[in-house]
């Protein structure tokens, strides 16, 4: 284990929920009998550790760290921290009491953890605290509220990683599914941590400088009934910007040729689709990705793509891919890559074969290893759901035991027999 508790190593974005009454209420109550017993001065050795991999698996991704450190580095009782315990805690509490909590801090704790992002395994101590009894006593849940969750989402991502190969890039796509705005935030970051390439989370971007990235809705495709909803048809071209070129009309001359070539009847594509495709790829022409299922894939969504993909390289930008977001997601992508592969030979653009096919629709471990299996032909997959709220298994289980005071051991003992303490300091082994 290392001393880790390094303040030049944090970073500023502390999450101001996190505050010593984010804890339970029987801390506060043992803080009190512990000062009444006159054992604060009490030298005190607690671990943090779980006692079984998630998702009955075979590892465990520690993180949280960071959070802990910025938590006790401000650790502090406010004056309305005060006026609220004073009116909690019996009549009989005296005003030394009060005064002790004011003034306590963590500058007497001694932290040594292993480094965030670590594999670990059961009954590693992740964390040993040491100091003040009452102190290392309040807080407790504090850290297995920041060590929890963070582990079980990087042990999450990490799974989704390794099912997913190296090669596949992973977008994080949870924050309207998770727990809460914490929660997503959360999600977000220890989802890269674990392995993830990219998260659609906003805030989360500007906090923890993850890369940000997505599409569109299919709200924004519908919100176009027709080619006539364009009230900006033009773009310029990126090398000139004194040219400028109608989409709409190169768009329709590509979508005829690229039917003919797919065996497509004109007919059976959505030119309000076709719209929106217009509409965004003038808005994002270097980085133009559709969302092509929210009328038919092979016979309106890929068709309207190909063809405002192939009318964008006509003044002189490359578009990146499409996402599918629903039906048969193997079939559909090593069609959709086929359609790549044939615009490519016939118009000569070796790079249209290899653009981005981006899957979602509730994606979760097994269905990744089933698409595998079945060949599909996706380049990256957009989880949220499954990731963030942890279906599997929605709690690690991290505990916080003592297992020294003032030099002598301590053990609990349980009929249970897998919560029985060892009475002695643990040892991580890296």
């Amino acid at each position: 284990m290392n001393n880790f508790v390094d303040s030049n190593d944090l970073s500023s974005n502390r999450n101001a929920v996190v505050q010593p009454l984010l804890t339970d209420w029987y801390q506060i109550s043992m803080a009190y009998a512990y000062w009444m017993s006159n054992k604060c001065q009490d030298h005190s050795i607690f671990e943090l550790f779980f006692r079984k991999n998630p998702f009955q698996g075979e590892f465990t991704i520690f993180a949280g760290l960071q959070e802990c450190l910025k938590f006790l580095e401000n650790f502090h009782y406010s004056d309305s921290d005060m006026e609220y315990l004073k009116q909690k805690l019996p009549e009989t509490t005296g005003p030394e009491f009060f005064e002790f909590l004011k003034g306590l801090t963590a500058k007497d704790l001694k932290v040594y953890a292993i480094s965030e992002g670590s594999v670990v395994f059961p009954r590693t101590p992740l964390m040993r605290v040491e100091g003040p009894l009452p102190v290392v006593q309040l807080v407790e849940t504090t850290f297995l509220t920041l060590v929890n969750y963070a582990s079980l989402v990087a042990t999450n991502a990490a799974r989704y990683r390794i099912a997913a190969g190296n090669n596949i890039k992973l977008f994080e796509f949870g924050l309207r599914r998770a727990q809460g705005p914490d929660g997503g935030l959360s999600a977000s970051k220890y989802a890269y941590m674990g392995g993830f390439d990219a998260t659609s989370n906003v805030l989360a971007g500007k906090l923890y400088n993850i890369p940000v990235s997505g599409t569109h809705a299919h709200a924004y495709v519908t919100s176009f009934s027709s080619l006539s909803d364009l009230s900006v048809r033009k773009i310029k071209k990126a090398d000139d910007h004194t040219i400028e070129v109608d989409l709409v009309d190169r768009a329709l001359e590509y979508r005829t040729q690229v039917a003919e070539l797919l065996h497509i009847l004109l007919e059976e594509s959505n030119d309000g689709e076709l719209a929106a495709f217009v509409s965004f790829a003038i808005a994002f022409p270097q980085g133009f990705i559709a969302l092509i299922d929210t009328y038919d894939v092979l016979r309106s969504g890929l068709l309207n793509f190909c063809a405002v993909a192939l009318a964008l390289v006509e003044v002189g930008y490359q578009a990146k891919g499409i996402r599918i977001d629903s039906g048969d997601l193997a079939y559909l992508s090593v069609r959709a890559r086929e359609t790549f592969h044939k615009i490519a030979e016939l118009y000569k653009l070796p790079w249209f074969a290899n653009m981005s096919i981006i899957a979602s629709n509730d994606i979760n471990e097994e269905t990744i290893i089933s698409l595998h299996e079945q060949g599909h032909k996706i380049d990256c997959f957009g989880i949220g759901t499954h990731l963030v709220t942890c279906q599997r298994q929605p709690a690690l289980g991290c505990v916080y035991k003592m297992v020294e005071v003032n030099g002598n051991p301590r053990i609990k003992l349980s009929q249970d027999v897998e919560k029985i303490t060892m009475p002695e300091i643990g040892r991580a082994h890296v």
